[in-house]
């Protein structure tokens, strides 16, 4: 069925106290969604950010990221006050995220809620913890080890604690009880109030579509706890790290640097992990997004200690094998293939192979060099259209900064007379709206028709990313009724 959705992540919700979170914002801007005849919303990783801030760098598969937990509701519950929250600084640019002070201050403003709430006589907060433990209790211990161990990873812990000696774990547990304890208060305060706006999302016809990155990250609960799901050697150091290779956009590739998995281990555990990931991220979701699909089928791998990509090796994933052992253990889920970039042949025939529709994402259409199956005409139906995705630049930034020939190509497509066109993002927004594809997906800010400044993430750069916010007022009245009017023009 024709459908259509909007791309915004949490933190770049309007919300008080310098980030988007689970707040009355968000209900309001699932309203807007409803009222412009939206399907779907599509949020990104919820994850807990590091270093970087990006959601796809977390220090946990499992956990959700506690910036995200509403102060205003924990006034309401009377853990704190309006007066404490205001005595923080959280930062003063509406527009931007500033990391580092939502660093200092968001988890002093948590600390104090979760000194006054008496959570262990909470019930609802047991059964959290019990249901939960296959994960909550490796990363609260992590987390409180990290923290007093001013931040470092745990590779740069001592050997006992880097190698989890039952004997030095048994007593930090002891010894960090009240740390470990606050950091199973956020996940269930941030776990609780997702699920009541997931809940309103979907009583109001709205599905969420979340994502599940491939790799985890090595500064992780994930590494640190279960060593042999990855390639490590005896001391848990990796032997070889993802990337991507050399490309025409970057000289030396792209070296991401996370742990590689060992997909013999996981295929002698009928993919136990995966299906625990994939079927927890259900409860969070109702669509997921996995991340570079290519990396099932085939991966980069970069021997450890490299300073670029440039000297990896394709090897073979597990293939086809893994989805049908999700399938036998989770039946029919609903999975979004990330199947961008150079494809191959065989990742082409794991897509089919799957069902999982692809993504087809407009600026890569327009290459005058070479006619490719991003072309709109090309698409199939079980597939899902983007303007541009979060590691794009907006279409309005695209369409001014692409070259002459690519710019003539699709003025050409879309009949654009560049002397009297106004507002060109609309004309690619109608355009993957027109397309067969059964989903179409778009970032607010094309919708909004911004440029440069309001780019989510460049890939590979550090400093400058995930920090766009859309302001209240940005989602007018007339915008929500124009989305509702192309909505019903193309059935979606």
């Amino acid at each position: 069925m024709r459908g259509s959705g909007i791309l915004l992540p949490i933190a770049s919700l309007p919300s008080k106290y310098g980030i988007g979170t689970f707040s009355k914002n968000a209900y309001k801007f699932i309203d807007k969604l409803k009222e412009a005849g939206q399907k779907y919303w599509q949020i990104l990783p919820l994850g807990p950010t590091g270093y970087g801030d990006s959601p796809y760098q977390s220090f946990s598969t499992f956990a959700g990221n506690p910036y995200f937990i509403d102060l205003e509701a924990l006034i309401e519950s009377g853990y704190l006050t309006e007066e404490e929250c205001e005595a923080f600084d959280f930062g003063d640019d509406e527009r931007y995220i500033d990391y580092e002070k939502i660093y200092l201050s968001r988890f002093k403003a948590l600390r104090i809620a979760y000194e006054r709430s008496n959570i262990n006589d909470n019930v609802e907060f047991k059964e959290f913890i019990d249901g939960n433990s296959f994960w909550l209790e490796d990363y609260s211990l992590y987390m409180a080890i990290k923290n007093h161990n001013g931040g470092k990873s745990w590779s740069e812990w001592e050997e006992d604690l880097r190698v989890r000696k039952s004997s030095t774990i048994e007593s930090l547990k002891k010894l960090f009880e009240d740390e470990i304890m606050f950091y199973k208060f956020q996940q269930f305060m941030f776990i609780k109030q997702w699920l009541k706006l997931k809940t309103y999302a979907n009583e109001n016809g709205i599905k969420i579509i979340g994502d599940i990155p491939i790799y985890v990250a090595f500064d992780s609960a994930d590494a640190w706890a279960n060593p042999e799901l990855f390639q490590f050697d005896e001391e848990s150091k990796p032997i070889s790290v993802a990337g991507v290779p050399p490309d025409a956009f970057s000289a030396t590739g792209q070296l991401w640097g996370n742990p590689l998995y060992d997909w013999e281990y996981h295929k002698k555990t009928s993919y136990a992990w995966w299906i625990e990931r994939i079927a927890y991220s259900f409860k969070l979701y109702d669509v997921v997004r996995v991340d570079h699909f290519r990396g099932f089928d085939e991966y980069y791998s970069v021997p450890f200690g490299e300073p670029t990509a440039e000297h990896g090796q394709w090897r073979k994933g597990p293939g086809y094998e893994i989805f049908d052992a999700v399938k036998k253990a989770l039946g029919d889920v609903n999975i979004i293939a990330e199947d961008l970039g150079f494809l191959t042949d065989t990742v082409l025939e794991l897509v089919r192979k799957t069902g999982y529709p692809g993504m087809k994402v407009l600026e890569f259409a327009f290459d005058s060099r070479e006619a490719g199956d991003y072309m709109p005409h090309n698409y199939n139906r079980n597939s899902v259209v983007y303007t541009g995705t979060h590691d794009n630049e907006t279409i309005t930034e695209w369409y001014n900064r692409i070259n002459v020939e690519d710019r003539d190509l699709a003025n050409e497509y879309l009949d654009i007379d560049e002397s009297k066109i106004k507002d060109v993002h609309w004309k690619f927004i109608k355009l993957a709206f027109s397309t067969v594809s059964d989903l179409a997906i778009i970032p607010i800010q094309d919708y909004l028709g911004l440029g440069a400044e309001a780019r989510i993430n460049i890939p590979s750069t550090l400093g400058e990313n995930w920090k766009w916010r859309l302001l209240e007022e940005d989602f007018t009245d007339q915008l929500v009724e124009k989305i509702r009017r192309i909505v019903k023009l193309y059935g979606r």
